[in-house]
């Protein structure tokens, strides 16, 4: 969301330009809204022949799917965007929703009895601002996009504020850190948990199988295709199940050490330098920018490495800044 229609806004919002300030915003961009809701309203559509039809179950589908995707395209448009703008003296917000006026509130320093910082249920680098006003209300802010600096924004707001106690996050990815770990560290599955799943695969093989000749009917081609498949699938889960435990990495100054697993459980060490870095970047892998951006090195060799999920693009950015700095990469590799 852009902060506009400055004629229309109290004077000190003219003034919350300068550098020290700090600059929080959530919500998606009108033109993203709009391509969201008409890609859901499109889908939702698909199901409008089911209406004209005289199967009383294809209408109820149909009036579903379409009253679901209403809803969804509803919500989508009218969540507000919203800015936080601090400065030394005070809080300013703005919310405005699509194709709506833009709507400002003023919370002065006088105003702000506490502050705490709860991290999100979701992502354990996301952190949040909640001030606690002398009426007793109480503010969430966006989230602080940049999380490798989350102990100095919060120290210097809390100074800023005279917020005394306030207690500092437990921030893995955190500048200030010796190490910054990224992902959990990583344990073998156990074998109790492999075979389970090796089971389970070979019985979904069998059961169209066995279904057929308990019913006294023929087996079809299928279902002889099913056995060797499941098979060679549960052979896959129970060698190679430990691949999907993913990776953990730490962040130390110079290097990256990763740590992964073997299919067989033992672990297995990569270690990366400065000097071994072709290019560093920032990619998304899931739907949504807001949850699933991630950093990603390539090597001059041609090996990549994909991190953990680190949470939205500017979040993923301030890690990848801190990776740079920390791995000395030079400008030329530099394409975050």
């Amino acid at each position: 969301m852009e902060v506009r229609e400055r004629r229309n806004q109290p004077p000190a919002m003219d003034d919350a330009t300068a550098s020290n300030d700090i600059r929080l915003r959530e919500g998606s961009s009108i033109a993203q809204r709009l391509v969201v809701a008409g890609s859901a309203a499109a889908v939702a559509l698909c199901f409008t022949p089911g209406l004209f039809t005289h199967d009383a179950l294809e209408i109820i589908i149909s009036v579903v799917a379409l009253l679901a995707g209403a809803a969804f395209v509803g919500v989508i448009m009218l969540t507000p965007a919203v800015v936080w703008i601090i400065t030394p003296e005070q809080i300013l917000i703005g919310r405005q929703r699509p194709f709506g006026k833009l709507q400002t509130r003023v919370v002065t320093k006088d105003d702000i009895a506490g502050l705490q910082v709860p991290g999100s249920k979701t992502a354990k680098a996301r952190f949040q601002l909640a001030f606690t006003l002398a009426s007793g209300e109480r503010l969430i802010s966006p989230p602080l996009a940049d999380v490798t600096h989350v102990h100095d924004t919060v120290a210097r707001i809390a100074t800023q504020f005279d917020v005394p106690n306030v207690e500092a996050p437990v921030n893995p990815l955190d500048a200030s850190n010796p190490e910054m770990r990224l992902g959990d560290p990583i344990e073998p599955f156990s074998q109790r948990d492999i075979r389970i799943a090796a089971l389970i695969v070979v019985a979904l093989s069998v059961a169209p199988y066995a279904y057929r000749l308990w019913r006294g009917l023929q087996p079809q081609w299928i279902d002889y295709m099913l056995l060797p498949l499941g098979a060679i699938a549960a052979f896959g889960v129970y060698r190679f199940a430990n691949l999907l435990t993913g990776a953990f990495w730490i962040v130390r100054e110079a290097d990256i050490r990763i740590e992964r697993l073997w299919g067989n459980g033992q672990p297995r060490t990569d270690q990366i330098e400065g000097h071994d870095v072709k290019a560093i970047t920032i990619e998304r892998r899931g739907r949504s920018e807001d949850e699933h951006c991630i950093v990603v090195i390539r090597l001059l060799s041609g090996r990549r490495f994909r991190s953990p999920r680190i949470g939205s693009r500017a979040e993923a950015r301030a890690v990848g800044a801190e990776i740079v700095r920390r791995l000395g990469i030079g400008p030329e590799a530099n394409q975050i």
